[in-house]
């Protein structure tokens, strides 16, 4: 069983910076694979960044790939995600996943992942 609380999240101008934060509860963060997703009004919440066990694989959604960073601190239990040049339509609640793997794999898909955080809310205003 994980637990993940995400942190980091406020109010930002466009072409602003956030750092996302997702605290994970338990002695084996560095077996669960993690991604980042995030859900704005009326629309489905969709895939934004996944890392692997390790850190050494990730991918970012092509929405945000350039702007946006995956990264991992397994000795912290902790993920991150770096977010930069923000704009308005990254408005959303931001949700943390993880699911066990046995091999250094990343993960897209959302029914691909067992455990959620209760998600932190980013807006960005023009």
């Amino acid at each position: 069983q994980v637990q993940l609380v995400e942190s980091g999240g406020g109010l930002v101008q466009a072409g602003g910076s956030l750092r996302l934060s997702c605290a994970a509860s338990g002695r084996t963060f560095s077996s669960y694979a993690m991604g980042w997703f995030r859900q704005a009004p009326g629309k489905e919440r969709e895939f934004v960044a996944t890392i692997s066990r390790s850190g050494g694989h990730t991918y970012h959604a092509d929405s945000v790939k350039g702007r946006f960073t995956i990264s991992r601190d397994n000795a912290k239990n902790t993920g991150y995600l770096e977010m930069n040049s923000l704009k308005p339509t990254d408005t959303a609640v931001y949700y943390c996943a993880a699911s066990h793997v046995i091999r250094d794999d990343v993960i897209f898909a959302k029914g691909g992942y067992d455990y959620w955080g209760q998600g932190t809310q980013v807006t960005v205003s023009s």
